[in-house]
């Protein structure tokens, strides 16, 4: 029996740059160059590419599995990516930034993500915290917080999603009251990467009335008095028993606002709208518990709930205008939709490769697989949602960059394909499935996915810890519910559409 051992990804990783631009130079196409991440790029990014595919080769991948396994946050790592410019790439120079543009930034996170999905989504966040405080922060604020942010002395975390608003952000409830040249801030959001090891937390906090005019943007920094951090979140695919942090005021664990007992009604999307889920992270001080929640990947980076009990931070923290941190807070995930996008092609890409590896070598029934014509199929099918996914993903990033007025919904559509193509199949697909028993029409769109098909293609071996394709898969799942779920990104399309 071969086994093909499937951690050696550090050393295919190594070899894909060459792998690609041979062809290319000698002047002959070959097989892999179809799928080339450097085509259409200019030779300057052509270099950016280089920089990033061999940094997550010789950095990242070798340490991808033990980071996942032991839930390592790798700092050391991540300020030597800093070193080369990745830790504030579309920053202004004047700050320590790279200045880079929306498309190259795409690219470098693609590249990078090939070595580590999970700590590259994270990089990805704390340059859009750093870009935030760059474009709407004053000069004295810019020159504060993003020298070292760019050099990755400091983390950063963005601070949005809330125990009972996730995907509609704007009915937020943690409150900064003004005092003087201080906001009091109280309240909790939930589900922060980065959270209890980040240093600058960009929190969007109500300062005025309901909706989003009454939102604002505040930098509170760690250790700040009265800012505090639940307990890491596990990630695993099931839920353990929430871990008390507070003494609940029922015996039975019940609270009247809401409406259950704090173990019951978990919703299944992330920071979904419910009372249940602000129960469960702690969102009513003094009468909860900080949850201990199992995910399914994501462990190179720390997750946990950050709380503010009357937490004083100076008036001169606060990042723009009262009443624009939603304004502030969208422009963010409009960048963040096409960096997690590039996370995803990333780990399609090198899902990809390893798939073509395996299938050159494994041999059935006397053969390779590779001689298989359905396994050809369905290699094309994946290769093809992988190119498109990509043009789409950097149509978008040149969109945004030009800010060009469809910008916004392109990204949205760029993180809705990409992500839902990269990893398996459509949530919605699969809740009809679930409804009407229908689960044969599923399984095409199972099958056609590039991460997940990688691992079926893998067979048995696929299912192993050992294997990279697995962690590429458990890594880009979340990305379909973050930074704007992929249903909200449904409605920011259409509602694009018919305001036409």
């Amino acid at each position: 029996m071969l086994r093909v051992p499937c951690w050696r990804v550090g050393a295919r990783l190594r070899g894909l740059r060459g792998g690609l631009q041979a062809p290319a130079e000698s002047g002959r196409r070959g097989v892999v160059s179809c799928i080339d991440p450097s085509t259409g790029l200019n030779e300057e990014q052509k270099e950016f590419q280089k920089v990033a595919f061999n940094f997550a080769a010789r950095e990242m991948a070798p340490n991808m599995a033990e980071w996942d396994q032991k839930e390592l946050f790798p700092v050391d790592v991540m300020r030597k990516a800093a070193q080369l410019g990745f830790g504030g790439i579309y920053v202004r120079t004047d700050v320590g930034g790279s200045g880079l543009s929306r498309l190259d930034t795409s690219v470098i996170f693609e590249a990078l993500a090939t070595g580590c999905t999970s700590t590259t989504a994270y990089i990805s966040i704390h340059n859009m915290c750093a870009w935030m405080i760059d474009t709407f922060g004053s000069e004295e604020q810019r020159h504060r917080f993003c020298p070292p942010l760019c050099t990755m002395e400091k983390f950063a975390a963005y601070c949005l999603t809330e125990p009972g608003s996730g995907s509609d952000a704007a009915s937020l409830l943690t409150s900064a009251k003004r005092r003087g040249d201080h906001y009091v801030l109280s309240g909790s959001k939930a589900f922060i990467s980065g959270g209890g090891e980040a240093d600058i937390y960009v929190v969007m906090c109500r300062t005025g009335g309901p909706g989003p005019k009454g939102i604002s943007c505040i930098v509170v920094e760690k250790g700040t008095p009265g800012l505090s951090f639940g307990k890491k979140e596990r990630k695993n695919i099931l839920m353990e028993v929430p871990q008390r942090r507070r003494v609940l005021p029922d015996p039975e664990g019940r609270c009247e606002k809401c409406l259950g007992t704090v173990f019951e009604g978990l919703s299944p999307g992330i920071g979904e709208p419910g009372g249940q889920d602000a129960a469960l992270s702690g969102q009513l001080l003094g009468s909860h518990t900080a949850p201990d929640f199992c995910q399914v990947g994501w462990n190179s980076q720390p997750t946990r709930a950050v709380i503010f009990e009357d937490c004083a931070v100076p008036v001169a923290n606060r990042i723009g205008d009262e009443g624009q941190g939603f304004l502030i807070a969208m422009k963010g995930l409009n960048g963040g939709r096409i960096n997690v996008a590039s996370c995803s092609l990333g780990a399609a890409y090198a899902s990809v490769i390893l798939t073509r590896d395996h299938l050159k070598v494994r041999k059935q029934f006397g053969e390779p697989l590779a001689s298989n014509q359905y396994l050809q199929f369905k290699l094309a099918d994946m290769v093809a949602r992988l190119v498109a996914s990509r043009l789409m993903i950097r149509s978008a990033a040149v969109a945004l960059q030009e800010g060009r007025e469809d910008a916004a919904a392109l990204c949205s559509m760029a993180k809705l394909f990409a992500t839902d193509e990269c990893f398996a199949v459509r949530a919605d697909a699969l809740c009809l499935s679930w409804v009407t028993g229908m689960w044969w029409a599923v399984r095409p769109l199972l099958e056609r996915c590039i991460c997940n098909q990688a691992l079926q293609m893998h067979g048995g071996y696929g299912y192993l810890k050992d294997c990279a394709v697995q962690q590429y898969m458990r890594d880009s799942r979340v990305h379909q519910i973050l930074e704007g779920s992929n249903e909200v990104m449904r409605i920011l399309i259409s509602r694009s559409l018919l305001q036409e």
